[in-house]
């Protein structure tokens, strides 16, 4: 894993943290599903600073059934911080970091997993994940983790 002198910073600063929620967190969430992560972020989401992506989002009201739950949803993600990922340097440097996994033995599944992870990586914020294609971006590059 590559230095990252910013983490030990943020993590002696908790107040400065973003912390990223990803979709399969927020899914078990919305169902009322019990998860380590989901009791994790009901008992913090009101002490951290939590956001969003704009993917997530999009991925989040995408597997809601209706319009009237999907404004109900939206509502509550939009209390969060939501950052805005466009951009080629986002793009170019998200397939950098697949390539790089890649040639470690690592295929990430999904390319908006590489969007999310090298967004958080690049602006140091760190992420709430429940999903396995996260793990070498932590392990290798140093994505910083919330583990419940």
């Amino acid at each position: 894993m590559e230095g990252q002198p910013w983490r030990d910073a943020l993590l002696s600063c908790p107040s400065r943290l973003v912390i990223i929620v990803d979709t399969t967190v927020w899914i078990d969430y919305f169902r009322g599903s019990a998860t380590p992560h989901t009791d994790w972020l009901d008992a913090q989401v009101e002490r951290q600073r939590l956001g969003l992506l704009d993917l997530i989002l999009c991925e989040v009201l995408q597997g809601v059934q209706d319009d009237r739950d999907a404004l109900r949803v939206q509502g509550e993600l939009r209390k969060l911080e939501i950052h805005s990922t466009g951009g080629m340097a986002l793009a170019v440097r998200a397939a950098e970091n697949y390539r790089r996994l890649r040639v470690e033995g690592h295929t990430v599944r999904r390319t908006i997993d590489c969007l999310i992870a090298t967004y958080c990586l690049e602006h140091a914020h760190a992420l709430l994940h429940n999903d396995r294609d996260f793990n070498p971006f932590e392990s290798l590059l140093g994505l910083l983790v919330i583990h419940p």
